[in-house]
């Protein structure tokens, strides 16, 4: 992922294994994808009040086409 592009947040996982499925699809469409956690993970394994929550972040350019992606997948 270029250091020069623009991320932005597409999705809030509840947990690292949610976050890890959906990175996976991602990865899988060719759509590079960053996971970025509040806290630890191993610190938070369940989500309380918003700890615990994993943000996917892409490319700005690439998120519509996530959006669609991930939406497809959850239906």
């Amino acid at each position: 992922m270029s250091q020069n592009s623009k991320l932005v947040e597409i999705y809030v996982a509840r947990g690292e294994a949610e976050a890890n499925i959906i990175k996976g699809v991602l990865d899988s469409y060719g759509i590079p994808s960053v996971m970025k956690a509040q806290a630890s993970p191993s610190v938070h394994v369940f989500v309380i009040d918003g700890m615990g929550q994993i943000s996917i972040m892409v490319r700005k350019e690439d998120a519509e086409d996530a959006r669609e992606l991930i939406k497809g997948e959850q239906e």
